[in-house]
């Protein structure tokens, strides 16, 4: 890195610093709430949520008064490694190519012709590279070093992804060319127990489309989807696997939901998910909010 890309990456590590202690002196929790109401129409108040409010607020609240350094760790698609490695699961970490400050570190020719570049302090932030000669590394980086300014935390009001230190990361490449590895497994995990699955399959890259279909942890279909997929999705070989590793990975928290690939046979960890849609998760109907609501028992606060 040049003179002036030091100069102005300390530049970036002070803005991000006063950002954090400006926001800090902040009450964006009232923010918030205007935020919550224009997603479900509906008012919500903090001190009003109580053992029988449903999922949706009480991820709210844990937003606000369960603030355990764990899961800024754990939001970090970086540092998330560390965590995973510490509970004696590195075996389900997709293999890691390298982790930049910036994009103009990256070594495009020592990359393999596949791989997916990412930033991970927030959502969205993916570069899937399929053909390392159809790619444009000058508009890839530009678009890394873009993302790497923004503070995604604040847009969508997921306050801890703005705690996180931006990096980029680059790892290995999955082939979900075949149908049985193009599944997301996404398991919901309540109080530290796997509650259900969502699943996440058919996906249409052209116009955005996803196929979603609810399960229980014991592989039965379920209507918790407003929009529920009228397809069967058979049975991992690896169900009691995966649920296990949900199980040790969820220990610590609340709530979280732990995503997982099943690609080759093999069990992958993608990230853990703390605030799902922005803890708005309007695609389940009432009955199934209510539901999970209802199992979540809250902690005491803890706010750091």
């Amino acid at each position: 890195m040049g003179v002036k890309s030091k100069i102005y990456s300390l530049f970036e590590r002070i803005g991000r610093k006063l950002f954090r202690r400006y926001y800090a002196e902040k009450d964006l929790y009232d923010a918030s709430s205007k935020y919550f109401h224009a997603r479900t129409g509906k008012s919500f108040s903090y001190k009003q949520v109580s053992s029988k409010s449903n999922i949706t607020e009480k991820l709210f609240w844990l937003h606000r008064y369960w603030q355990h350094p764990l899961i800024v760790q754990c939001a970090d698609k970086y540092r998330m490694r560390e965590y995973v490695k510490e509970c004696g699961l590195d075996h389900i970490l997709v293999p890691l190519l390298g982790a930049y400050d910036d994009a103009n570190e990256i070594d495009f020719d020592g990359l393999p012709n596949q791989f997916v570049l990412k930033c991970n302090h927030g959502c969205g932030y993916n570069i899937i590279c399929t053909d390392k000669s159809k790619l444009d590394i000058d508009a890839t980086k530009r678009k890394l070093n873009t993302w790497m300014k923004e503070v995604y935390g604040l847009n969508s009001f997921e306050l801890h992804y703005s705690k996180i230190e931006p990096k980029i990361v680059c790892e290995e490449y999955l082939d979900f060319s075949y149908p049985e590895n193009a599944i997301d497994y996404k398991i919901h995990c309540i109080n530290g127990e796997p509650y259900c699955f969502l699943l996440c399959f058919d996906r249409d890259y052209v116009k955005g489309g996803v196929e979603l279909a609810s399960y229980s942890v014991d592989w039965e279909k379920k209507d918790y989807l407003k929009q529920e997929s009228i397809k069967s999705v058979a049975k991992p070989a690896e169900l009691e696997q995966m649920l296990e590793y949900a199980r040790i990975l969820s220990k610590p928290f609340p709530y979280v939901r732990v995503d997982l690939y099943y690609i080759n046979k093999s069990v992958l960890v993608g990230e853990l998910t703390f605030t799902p849609a922005g803890s708005i998760m309007d695609y389940y109907k009432d009955s199934t909010l209510e539901a999970m609501g209802e199992a979540l028992k809250l902690p005491r606060k803890y706010r750091k």
